[in-house]
């Protein structure tokens, strides 16, 4: 099978996406598949523009001259086109977030060539979102192209079929991993500390300030009993402001913040936590938590995210449907850690669904589908 996988950002830029599009390409051509990816990144190496090569995966760079190096070109359906003409393919994989301007003209390319296309979402639409591609879909008929959706976990799907109905049922394809990637050697614990972690790009999105606050309030309700703290790993524009939140909390010395790490500091720092927190709601997925579940550790997480998809309250985590909800939990596993240490066992002797062998017999599938959906076309 030929496949190319067409995605606004792609390495050197780092994210969510991008790193979901090079496991999955690495991965299917280690497994003997004919795989490139084309995409509006330019490379920072010797292929500015052009042909690329990385991780061993051909890499089509469609770049234009625009500021500040965005991953958009003007002319998308021409170029992607000549790429799709040179380097013929039988599926064309397309991932989208919310704003994709060049993923989603990718398929227009597509399909003039009669080609399969199977769209992977890999946020939440939103409020703002739905309407959007509704309309856009109500002007350019897209959703009766014979493309396939998909997102990359039940809540994500919910939100694109509400979107856009007239496209029929949308699959599932999650995020993969490899647990080998994520195995840890846990340090010593001790009930009278409870040690959150949490890894996440500090954006208001990402409801940082909110996390502060939680960690305030269950430090107070525990005060005596258990000590709470907290290692926040990660970067971004809310840094100072969550710094100054714990300061005026009184709470700096029991939360901190590390920056950006790699995967083996990351590691370094579960294997000293007990607890993974994830505080946003805007979540599709939430491949983080799936990285510290691997790990072992339970993820407390809102009820309203994709995080859903791989955890389930009281199996391997916890799920709360607002803030409150959040800290109470934190304080019930501060009383009773039989039940914390339940869920650690399980998370690190049971992996999930999403590991790649299962996770590539899925995307393997949801390809046959766009073949079967473009041919009755």
């Amino acid at each position: 099978m030929r496949i190319a996988h067409v995605s606004d950002c792609y390495a050197p830029r780092t994210g969510g996406i991008e790193s979901q599009v090079k496991a999955l390409a690495t991965r299917q051509a280690a497994g003997g598949r004919d795989v490139r990816v084309i995409t509006a990144t330019p490379g920072h190496g010797q292929v500015r523009s052009g042909l690329d090569i990385v991780d061993g995966v051909p890499v089509h760079r469609v770049v234009a001259n625009v500021p500040f190096e965005l991953p958009v070109h003007p002319r998308t359906r021409r170029e992607v086109g000549r790429v799709l003409d040179a380097d013929p393919v039988d599926v064309v994989h397309i991932h989208a977030g919310v704003i994709s301007p060049f993923a989603w003209g990718a398929v227009r390319a597509a399909r003039e060539r009669n080609l399969p296309v199977l769209v992977t979402v890999h946020s939440v639409w939103g409020a703002l979102a739905r309407p959007g591609f509704g309309v856009s879909d109500a002007l350019t008929r897209w959703s009766s192209w014979g493309v396939t959706l998909s997102a990359v976990s039940d809540l994500a799907a919910e939100r694109v079929h509400s979107a856009v109905p007239r496209a029929g049922d949308v699959l599932v394809v999650p995020n993969g991993i490899d647990p080998a990637d994520w195995s840890i050697t846990p340090g010593p614990s001790s009930s009278e500390a409870l040690r959150l972690v949490t890894v996440m790009r500090l954006a208001p999105r990402k409801r940082t300030l909110p996390l502060v606050r939680m960690i305030d309030v269950a430090r107070r309700r525990l005060a005596g009993e258990v000590d709470v703290t907290a290692t926040i790993i990660g970067d971004g524009p809310m840094l100072q402001r969550a710094q100054k939140e714990a300061r005026s909390r009184g709470v700096a010395d029991a939360i901190r913040f590390t920056g950006r790490l790699d995967r083996s500091g990351i590691l370094d720092v579960f294997a000293g936590s007990d607890v993974y927190v994830q505080p946003s709601i805007k979540e599709s997925f939430g491949l983080a938590a799936l990285e510290a579940r691997t790990a072992g550790l339970p993820v407390l997480a809102r009820a309203q995210s994709g995080t859903t998809q791989f955890i389930h309250d009281g199996i391997e985590g916890l799920l709360a449907v607002d803030d409150p909800g959040m800290v109470g939990a934190l304080v019930r596993l501060g009383h009773d850690r039989s039940f914390l240490d339940q869920m650690t066992q399980h998370n690190r002797y049971v992996p999930p669904e999403e590991t790649w062998p299962n996770v590539l017999t899925t995307v393997d599938a949801a390809y046959r589908a766009a073949g079967a959906r473009r041919a009755g076309q």
